[in-house]
């Protein structure tokens, strides 16, 4: 059955899974969710343009050109994989809690330089997104990037078998998603399983010896790839992080970059010691680093008015947090304000881990702190002198009255929050 999809596959312009995007010539896959059935949608992408739909509910075949199988989901896992097996290419593959699209994107900056590089769009990192990743490489990308994303033990082992990395990095580990992992040491486990599937492979891993974690991981490795540490495969310095990160490479350059953060600095080092295991020309390595723009309310600094705002509103649990309040507490300025919404996915930790931001912004001398969210009001009861709303709406409300000017503005909480609809709020007010 594969084999003869394979062949329409072939034949096609591409597979979908959204009638919205229908391209003329993709096959379609009918996917079930838990408040649709794809299969209904069978006849309107035909109608589209789809030259095959893919279903796994014969009542809903319209003619030929509908492909019964007996699991929607596990044909595209499928079809992927053995594409998969014909590409004669590297693949790498990147998981972690923090920084892994920020990473792979770096990745893709610098490959780029020297090869036809395919890396994962947005945020596909899931049981559905990396296949159809998988499915985008054509004939001429030369090395691809899927990254990787979990959430419970067994998800990255799955996509592992589906995506078959020859190469392998773990950018850290932190308290993400540990309500579906059951705790840190599941989260450990289950980021690695991208490790444990190389070294049954004879993968090629790259390593980060500045986590402890990860650095014990390397001693089950004949050869690991480590960095960013002077003795390491690949060395660098962080020079400065104010606002933007200025690195010292391996061969002495300053490299200028379009990052804020010091904790991007590993990621960055990743990126240049990939570049390096690849041969990329190291001044061309250091271009690509240089001429990255981050995006996607990911760790962005803009100038917006007269206040300098840090847009990180993508995602957020308690390492990137805590990171981010020390990176704003570390800047140069004498009006900072932090607006912090909901740490989501937590589980049992969660009241403990928002307490324990409110105790960070206690501790710094910053002019304004807003909380915004309802699990955000465990770290109002430790930060008295911070001001809380449980929702985002009534934060907007207080903002329109109550307008932030020449200051240094960091927005950070999970995705859910939508904290970036605040930034046109913060001089609003009159």
């Amino acid at each position: 059955m594969i084999e003869a999809l394979y062949e329409k596959f072939l034949k096609s312009k591409g597979v979908s899974t959204d009638t919205r995007d229908i391209q003329k010539d993709t096959i379609f896959f009918a996917l079930k969710g838990p408040n649709f059935n794809a299969n209904s949608f069978a006849g309107e992408a035909l109608e589209k343009g789809a030259s095959y739909v893919v279903i796994d509910d014969e009542s809903y075949k319209v003619d030929d050109r509908c492909v019964v199988v007996s699991d929607s989901l596990k044909a595209l896992q499928e079809l992927a994989n053995f594409h998969r097996k014909k590409l004669k290419i590297p693949v790498i593959g990147i998981t972690g809690t923090n920084g892994k699209t920020t990473t792979k994107e770096l990745i893709h900056a610098v490959l780029s330089k020297k090869f036809n590089t395919l890396a994962t769009e947005g945020n596909l990192n899931n049981h559905i997104g990396v296949p159809l990743t998988l499915l985008s490489i054509g004939k001429k990308v030369e090395i691809a990037i899927i990254e990787m994303g979990a959430s419970k033990i067994g998800d990255i082992a799955e996509l592992c078998q589906i995506a078959e990395p020859t190469h392998g990095l773990i950018t850290n580990i932190g308290k993400g998603h540990t309500e579906g992992f059951g705790g840190i040491d599941g989260v450990i486990r289950g980021k690695s399983e991208l490790y444990q599937y190389l070294l049954e492979t004879n993968g090629k891993v790259f390593i980060n010896s500045n986590n402890e974690i990860l650095s014990n991981m390397a001693k089950r490795f004949e050869r690991p790839y480590m960095y960013p540490a002077y003795a390491d495969y690949y060395h660098c310095q962080l020079v400065t992080a104010d606002p933007f990160l200025v690195i010292k490479s391996e061969a002495g350059n300053l490299v200028e970059t379009n990052l804020i953060g010091d904790y991007n600095f590993e990621n960055i080092a990743a990126a240049l010691c990939i570049g390096k295991f690849f041969d990329v020309p190291p001044k061309k390595a250091n271009r690509g680093i240089s001429q990255y723009s981050p995006k996607n309310n990911r760790s962005q600094i803009s100038k917006i008015g007269s206040n300098t705002v840090i847009l990180d509103a993508y995602n957020a649990n308690p390492n990137s947090m805590q990171a981010a309040i020390n990176n704003l507490a570390s800047m140069e300025s004498e009006n900072k304000v932090a607006i912090l919404g909901d740490m989501k996915e937590l589980g049992d930790i969660s009241e403990e881990e928002h307490r324990q931001i409110g105790a960070l912004t206690k501790e710094k001398s910053f002019k304004k702190v807003l909380y915004c969210g309802a699990l955000m009001k465990c770290a109002k009861e430790i930060d008295s002198h911070a001001l809380y709303f449980e929702d985002r709406e009534r934060l907007k409300a207080y903002l329109k009255e109550h307008e932030i000017k020449n200051s240094l503005v960091l927005i950070k909480a999970s995705r859910s929050m939508g904290l970036e609809d605040v930034v046109g709020d913060l001089e609003a007010g009159s």
